[in-house]
């Protein structure tokens, strides 16, 4: 497999928040890094093409788009 990502991703374990139109699904945040995170969903569920992802004990908040997904793994970039 070939590596597009810019920045190196950091293994992790958070529980998340993906929040759009006032909806919020639970997730598991697997890895991060400045750029992107990779996520697992609970379900299978269909995503907008854009919304916030939130770590409330890390006070931490970003805009995202997915990138790709793979059954319940999604990957994520953040955008400005």
């Amino acid at each position: 497999m070939i590596e597009k990502r810019t920045t190196q991703r950091h293994r992790v374990f958070k529980g998340g928040t993906i929040t759009y139109e006032n909806s919020g699904i639970a997730c598991t945040v697997r890895n991060m890094s400045e750029g992107g995170a990779a996520i697992d969903l609970d379900a299978a569920v269909t995503l907008p093409q854009s919304f916030t992802l939130s770590i409330a004990r890390d006070n931490f908040v970003r805009n995202c788009r997915p990138v790709w997904r793979d059954d319940r793994r999604v990957g994520l970039a953040f955008v400005q």
